[in-house]
């Protein structure tokens, strides 16, 4: 096989993940929310210090200069400068009459410096005058006059009058921006976060996405919702047996576990249906998955004296309790084979391995690693040990140290090809990391070996197919692609994968849609492909049925993580939909003007 070489400065990641490969941005919100992994040069990353910093120093002028003012970020409106206030003022010794706006005005440029200088009680009398003044039907002056006094309000964190004057502002000038930025902030003072999402959403849409301090509280609210939303999620949460294709790529990671290893006799009687572990044993075979549970459950209640296989029940039920996302039945059977001092080293090993995995899944990171050490100190020649924890730490970011256990993997079970390319993976996330060229180079190679060692196994040519759409050698990773496609045609993931990178490689969204809706036809319950599909049909501006689809992920989702980033895109959707329809807007000329890049997409 030809060398492939690759270049340091061509990454556009700095975070990866096994699960979703993302190079470039993808929108989900029409520029107004985007999805994607972090990226950006450290240049990139240097000028928003830079910024930021100069940002500060204006800010830090602009509070001495006010004196009580502090941590303003929302100004008033119609500020005059004093000179003229005087010129009204002597037109008024000159016994000018002033027309009923021009005295509302007035008292509106005096709220502003009582604002100014922090004397907001005397700003909001001099706000209410204006209103008593104005005119109705000069609706845009009255929109300011109660946005200005809504402000002097929120500096005393007056909330209900912060939303009452901005309402009152929007009735006036219902396409006003800072009126409901304010009163989204209103609202997220008073924990209002449904309310607080739908203004801060109109904002970036009349702001034209434009401005980034809107879009990072509209990512902060998102988050917020996000998780709101899945607490209740996860009490309500019906637990449904992932697919074959999910439970199979799960199964493959392991190297020995006694689940897939052990033999077990045929029924005693020829005749008779097997029971208990052994029915569950045989429909794993037989990959009939949604039958385990029960026929685990019935060898754990049966007696003592018909009870072979109790504590394999255990750890064939807690996987699967595990892989359908019920975190507190799979901890108990987990528990139930630890706390057994007479059960089997080796299933003793495997439910610390399990159960470790478990408390990473529910941000119990301390005690899945202390899982990790007890399996260790039980089996320290076990390869599974040092492969899954080298998992975990790749997916916590720990690259040096997951290498490590990597490398002891490799060496105890040189054999198996997913540990043998995945430590491939993690050198070459390493030389990322350290901007390291050389070893960049040399991983490649390792990768093109570990293809000639294992040429049937999906995983080389789908993590080489990724490295390589990490580069932008897109081409190149097409063909690893079809290679893998050879291999695993009704693989949902590398359809996912495949229709992200023609995002990337060439905007074809028609392609990407295709491949997708393979993916959901070939696994129903394949949660990424539903809310990749999702993402890509909000950027269509098909708000109604991105929710549809995000509704279906949530169904298959399994962790309170996954959860929260799925009803974030969601309630994302939603939020659009209902603004649009207030405002009149049509999202598929905001879609357009997002995807001519006429409109700047900040990162979440």
């Amino acid at each position: 096989m030809a060398a492939t070489f690759l270049n340091i400065s061509s990454v556009k990641l700095n975070k990866w993940q096994v699960a979703l490969i993302l190079g470039t941005p993808l929108a989900i919100g029409l520029g107004v929310y985007v999805f994607r992994a972090k990226s950006g040069t450290r240049d990139e990353a240097t000028q928003d210090k830079t910024r930021q910093k100069s940002n500060k120093s204006k800010d830090a002028e602009k509070t001495r200069s006010k004196g009580k003012i502090e941590n303003q970020t929302l100004s008033i409106d119609g500020t005059a400068p004093d000179s003229e206030l005087e010129r009204s003022k002597k037109s008024a010794e000159l016994g000018e009459k002033l027309t009923p706006l021009a005295e509302a005005n007035n008292y509106k440029t005096e709220g502003n410096n009582c604002y100014r200088n922090g004397k907001y009680d005397e700003a909001i009398s001099f706000y209410d005058k204006a209103i008593d003044k104005c005119p109705r039907e000069h609706r845009t002056d009255m929109a300011i006059f109660y946005q200005n006094r809504a402000a002097s309000y929120e500096m005393l964190k007056k909330w209900h009058k912060v939303k009452e004057d901005c309402t009152l502002s929007l009735e006036n000038n219902p396409r006003y921006a800072k009126a409901y930025y304010r009163r989204a902030r209103a609202h997220e003072a008073t924990k209002d976060m449904s309310e607080c999402l739908d203004d801060v959403t109109a904002t970036c849409i009349l702001e034209m996405f434009q401005n980034n301090n809107t879009i990072m509280f509209a990512d902060r609210v998102l988050k917020e919702t996000g998780r709101l939303d899945a607490e209740r999620g996860m009490r309500e949460h019906v637990p449904v047996v992932p697919s074959a294709a999910f439970v199979n790529t799960y199964m493959r990671s392991f190297i020995a576990d006694p689940l897939q290893t052990m033999n077990v006799p045929p029924s005693a009687v020829a005749d008779t249906p097997p029971r208990g572990f052994l029915r569950a044993r045989r429909a794993f075979d037989d990959q009939k998955f949604d039958d385990i549970i029960a026929a685990c459950t019935e060898e754990i209640e049966s007696s003592e004296s018909e009870s072979q296989y109790k504590v394999e029940a255990l750890l064939m039920r807690g996987t699967f309790y595990l892989l359908c996302g019920s975190f507190a039945d799979s901890k108990n059977d987990f528990d139930a084979i630890l706390a057994n001092d007479d059960a089997d080293s080796t299933l003793r090993v495997y439910a610390f391995i399990k159960r470790a995995a478990l408390f990473i899944q529910t941000d119990e990171r301390e005690k899945g690693l202390a899982d990790f050490l007890e399996a260790e100190k039980l089996k320290p020649d076990n390869a599974d040990v040092y492969h899954q924890r080298a998992q975990i730490l790749l997916l916590l970011e720990q690259i040096e140290e997951a290498l490590i256990e990597f490398d002891k993997a490799v060496r105890l079970a040189p054999n198996h090809a997913i540990a043998y390319v995945q430590k491939c993976y993690a050198e070459y996330r390493l030389s990322l990391m350290t901007s390291d060229q050389s070893r960049l180079e040399r991983v490649i190679r390792d990768f093109e070996q570990a293809i000639e060692k294992f040429p049937d196994c999906v995983e080389c040519y789908s993590l080489m197919a990724q490295v390589l759409a990490d580069q932008q050698q897109f081409p190149q990773a097409q063909l690893f692609y079809e290679k893998a496609m050879k291999l695993a045609p009704t693989n949902p993931s590398l359809l996912v994968h495949q229709a992200i990178m023609m995002l990337q490689w060439r905007g074809d969204i028609d392609a990407a849609v295709q491949l997708l809706n393979r993916a959901i036809e070939v696994d129903p319950k394949c949660e990424l492909a539903y809310e990749t599909l999702g993402t890509v049909e909000v950027q269509r501006a098909q708000l109604q049925r991105a929710v549809d689809l995000f509704e279906k992920a949530l169904l298959y989702a399994k962790s309170q993580a996954e959860l929260v980033h799925v009803y974030s895109l969601r309630n994302a959707a939603l939020a659009q939909i209902n603004v649009t329809r207030k405002l009149g807007i049509d999202m598929n000329t905001i879609s357009a003007m997002a995807q001519s890049g006429f409109v700047t997409q900040p990162g979440m």
